[in-house]
This record gives C-alpha cells, structure tokens and sequence, in this order.
C-alpha cells in the first residue's frame, strides 16, 4: 500500500439514492470510509430512510461537519438542535433528523462504521 492515498467522492465507490437525498462513499486503506450526504429540502429521516431500515429511529452514529445548508436533528432523549455551515457534529443512535429550509444540506462524514450500514437495506 502506498503512504498516500486519495480518492475522490465526485468519483464514489458507491452511491446509495434515498427520497430527497444521495449518500456517497469512498473506501481508503486502513478500513476509513468517508461519506458525504447530499440530503434535498423535503428529506427526513423517518420518512426517507427509515422504510429502508426498518428501525424506529436512526440507530447509526453519525461523526461529521456541514459544508452547506441545514438540518434538525431531534434525538429520543428530548434533546435537539440545528446544524448549519461549519458545524462539527456527533450524533449518537436514536433520533430523527430533516433538511430545514430551501437549501440542500451536504455533510461529510467520517465514521466507518456508520457509513458501512447508513441508508443501506
């Protein structure tokens, strides 16, 4: 393996389509998969993803920051809040989330885990 490697997520090792969004991934060496979702005005957890998981709530764990636009998040707990540009993010299992406003909301991610199984059936 070479000491550097890139890869591009304009060029992804997989996209997954979900209503209202697109979630991309690439695969590096030592097991990294990094993420960017694309999620459109309209997407919501619950509505989107949730008839392909079949979980009452979002049960991945979600490490990223937001590149544009904006999404609330709500957790089981009773805690919420509202992620805009520049946002470093932990979301921990357990919650529903929406695009809020006119604005597509694009975040990267950079968990592994969360990324091999987010949105997949």
């Amino acid at each position: 393996m070479s000491s550097i490697e890139k890869k591009s997520l304009n060029q992804p090792d997989e996209g997954r389509s979900v209503e209202n969004g697109q979630v991309d991934l690439v695969r590096l060496g030592g097991g990294a998969t990094f993420t960017r979702l694309t999620l459109y005005p309209g997407w919501q957890w619950s509505q989107s993803v949730k008839p392909l998981v079949k979980t009452h709530s979002c049960q991945v764990h979600h490490v990223g920051t937001v590149a544009s636009g904006q999404l609330h998040v709500e957790h089981e707990d009773g805690s919420s809040t509202d992620m805009g540009p520049g946002d470093a993010y932990v979301i921990e299992p357990g919650h529903d989330a929406w695009v809020v406003g006119s604005e597509p909301f694009v975040g990267y991610e950079f968990d592994s885990q969360a990324a091999q199984s987010y949105a997949q059936t």
